[in-house]
Protein backbone atom coordinates (compact mmCIF):
# COMPACT_ATOMS: atom_id res chain seq x y z
CA UNK A 1 0.00 0.00 0.00
CA UNK A 2 1.21 3.20 -0.79
CA UNK A 3 1.00 6.48 1.23
CA UNK A 4 2.12 8.56 -1.41
CA UNK A 5 -1.40 9.83 -1.84
CA UNK A 6 -1.79 11.89 1.59
CA UNK A 7 0.13 13.14 4.97
CA UNK A 8 -0.41 9.95 6.41
CA UNK A 9 -1.76 9.87 10.34
CA UNK A 10 0.55 8.40 12.78
CA UNK A 11 -0.27 6.58 15.90
CA UNK A 12 -1.90 9.51 18.43
CA UNK A 13 -2.59 11.44 15.53
CA UNK A 14 -5.42 8.49 14.24
CA UNK A 15 -8.98 10.06 15.37
CA UNK A 16 -11.41 7.17 14.25
CA UNK A 17 -13.01 5.33 16.74
CA UNK A 18 -12.15 2.23 15.38
CA UNK A 19 -9.71 0.44 12.54
CA UNK A 20 -8.62 -2.46 9.91
CA UNK A 21 -5.74 -3.48 11.19
CA UNK A 22 -2.84 -4.69 8.82
CA UNK A 23 0.37 -6.59 10.74
CA UNK A 24 3.65 -5.41 9.34
CA UNK A 25 3.68 -8.99 7.92
CA UNK A 26 0.50 -7.96 5.56
CA UNK A 27 -1.93 -10.28 7.50
CA UNK A 28 -5.15 -8.32 8.19
CA UNK A 29 -6.08 -8.23 12.07
CA UNK A 30 -9.47 -7.81 11.27
CA UNK A 31 -11.56 -4.23 13.10
CA UNK A 32 -10.73 -3.01 16.43
CA UNK A 33 -10.52 0.14 18.44
CA UNK A 34 -7.65 2.16 18.07
CA UNK A 35 -6.50 2.24 21.74
CA UNK A 36 -5.97 -1.70 20.90
CA UNK A 37 -3.90 -1.75 17.36
CA UNK A 38 -1.96 0.81 18.94
CA UNK A 39 -1.16 -1.30 22.09
CA UNK A 40 0.08 -3.69 19.30
CA UNK A 41 1.99 -1.73 17.24
CA UNK A 42 3.94 -0.49 20.73
CA UNK A 43 3.69 -4.34 21.61
CA UNK A 44 5.81 -4.74 18.50
CA UNK A 45 7.74 -1.87 18.97
CA UNK A 46 6.33 -0.22 15.28
CA UNK A 47 4.18 2.54 14.78
CA UNK A 48 0.65 2.42 13.49
CA UNK A 49 0.29 4.11 10.68
CA UNK A 50 -3.08 5.42 8.67
CA UNK A 51 -3.09 4.32 5.38
CA UNK A 52 -6.40 4.29 3.78
CA UNK A 53 -8.12 7.53 5.84
CA UNK A 54 -11.06 7.27 3.66
CA UNK A 55 -11.96 4.06 4.15
CA UNK A 56 -15.12 3.07 6.91
CA UNK A 57 -13.33 1.20 8.73
CA UNK A 58 -10.19 3.82 8.24
CA UNK A 59 -7.20 1.16 7.66
CA UNK A 60 -4.33 1.11 9.76
CA UNK A 61 -0.62 -0.02 9.32
CA UNK A 62 1.89 -1.76 11.71
CA UNK A 63 5.04 -0.24 10.52
CA UNK A 64 8.30 1.53 11.46
CA UNK A 65 7.50 4.84 9.69
CA UNK A 66 10.89 6.99 10.13
CA UNK A 67 12.38 4.14 8.15
CA UNK A 68 8.91 3.88 5.48
CA UNK A 69 10.04 7.53 4.81
CA UNK A 70 13.39 6.89 4.03
CA UNK A 71 12.64 4.02 2.08
CA UNK A 72 10.59 6.48 0.33
CA UNK A 73 13.19 9.31 -0.11
CA UNK A 74 15.63 7.34 -1.07
CA UNK A 75 13.54 5.94 -4.05
CA UNK A 76 12.33 9.11 -5.04
CA UNK A 77 15.81 10.22 -5.26
CA UNK A 78 17.27 7.19 -7.15
CA UNK A 79 14.23 7.57 -9.99
CA UNK A 80 15.14 11.38 -10.03
CA UNK A 81 18.95 10.36 -10.77
CA UNK A 82 17.82 7.98 -13.42
CA UNK A 83 15.74 10.19 -15.72
CA UNK A 84 17.00 12.50 -18.79
CA UNK A 85 15.64 15.68 -18.59
CA UNK A 86 14.92 16.36 -22.79
CA UNK A 87 15.97 20.26 -23.33
CA UNK A 88 15.09 22.43 -26.42
CA UNK A 89 18.15 24.33 -27.53
CA UNK A 90 17.92 27.08 -30.31
CA UNK A 91 20.68 27.67 -33.03
CA UNK A 92 19.43 31.01 -35.04
CA UNK A 93 21.24 31.80 -38.54
CA UNK A 94 20.70 34.40 -41.20
CA UNK A 95 20.10 33.39 -44.75
CA UNK A 96 23.39 34.94 -46.21
CA UNK A 97 25.52 33.03 -43.68
CA UNK A 98 28.74 32.21 -44.90
CA UNK A 99 30.47 28.54 -45.10
CA UNK A 100 32.44 28.94 -42.15
CA UNK A 101 29.76 30.14 -39.64
CA UNK A 102 27.55 27.62 -41.22
CA UNK A 103 29.55 24.76 -39.82
CA UNK A 104 30.12 26.57 -36.32
CA UNK A 105 26.74 26.27 -35.64
CA UNK A 106 25.68 23.22 -37.48
CA UNK A 107 28.67 21.79 -34.79
CA UNK A 108 27.07 22.71 -32.28
CA UNK A 109 23.68 21.58 -33.51
CA UNK A 110 25.66 18.43 -33.80
CA UNK A 111 26.80 18.45 -29.49
CA UNK A 112 23.35 19.18 -28.60
CA UNK A 113 21.57 16.26 -30.46
CA UNK A 114 24.57 14.04 -29.49
CA UNK A 115 23.47 14.71 -25.92
CA UNK A 116 19.62 13.49 -25.98
CA UNK A 117 18.29 17.03 -26.09
CA UNK A 118 16.19 18.45 -29.33
CA UNK A 119 17.35 21.40 -31.36
CA UNK A 120 15.25 24.54 -32.84
CA UNK A 121 16.88 25.63 -35.88
CA UNK A 122 15.81 29.09 -36.59
CA UNK A 123 16.69 31.15 -39.74
CA UNK A 124 16.27 34.91 -39.26
CA UNK A 125 14.68 37.42 -41.96
CA UNK A 126 15.09 41.24 -41.86
CA UNK A 127 13.75 43.75 -44.50
CA UNK A 128 13.58 42.51 -48.13
CA UNK A 129 15.01 39.29 -47.39
CA UNK A 130 11.25 37.89 -46.71
CA UNK A 131 11.06 38.16 -50.41
CA UNK A 132 13.88 35.00 -50.53
CA UNK A 133 12.71 32.68 -47.82
CA UNK A 134 13.58 30.18 -50.29
CA UNK A 135 17.22 30.66 -49.43
CA UNK A 136 16.88 29.81 -45.47
CA UNK A 137 14.39 27.10 -46.58
CA UNK A 138 17.92 25.37 -48.31
CA UNK A 139 20.04 26.17 -45.74
CA UNK A 140 17.70 24.08 -43.54
CA UNK A 141 17.37 21.62 -45.46
CA UNK A 142 21.27 21.03 -46.08
CA UNK A 143 21.33 21.29 -41.89
CA UNK A 144 18.77 18.16 -42.64
CA UNK A 145 21.03 16.61 -45.12
CA UNK A 146 24.57 17.26 -43.05
CA UNK A 147 22.84 15.93 -39.48
CA UNK A 148 20.82 12.82 -40.92
CA UNK A 149 22.88 10.46 -39.47
CA UNK A 150 22.10 11.24 -36.00
CA UNK A 151 18.79 13.31 -36.09
CA UNK A 152 15.58 13.01 -37.17
CA UNK A 153 13.08 15.94 -38.28
CA UNK A 154 10.05 16.29 -36.07
CA UNK A 155 8.90 19.67 -37.17
CA UNK A 156 9.87 20.50 -40.71
CA UNK A 157 10.40 24.19 -41.63
CA UNK A 158 7.55 26.33 -41.27
CA UNK A 159 7.54 30.17 -41.73
CA UNK A 160 6.66 32.07 -38.96
CA UNK A 161 6.45 35.99 -39.08
CA UNK A 162 9.89 36.80 -39.83
CA UNK A 163 11.39 33.15 -38.86
CA UNK A 164 11.51 29.95 -40.16
CA UNK A 165 11.49 27.39 -37.87
CA UNK A 166 12.79 23.65 -37.40
CA UNK A 167 12.97 21.15 -34.92
CA UNK A 168 14.94 18.18 -35.07
CA UNK A 169 15.75 15.52 -32.18
CA UNK A 170 17.83 12.72 -31.67
CA UNK A 171 17.58 9.66 -33.03
CA UNK A 172 16.11 6.92 -30.56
Amino acid sequence: MDIAEHIARVNKQIRAPSVRLISAEGNQLGVMTVDEALRLARGAELDLVEVAPNADPPVCRIMDYGKYKYEKTKRARISKKHQHVTHVKEIKMRPKICQHDYQFKVNHVRRFLEHGDKVKVIIMYRGREMAHTELGREILERVIEDLKDISQVERPPILEGRNMVMVLGPLR
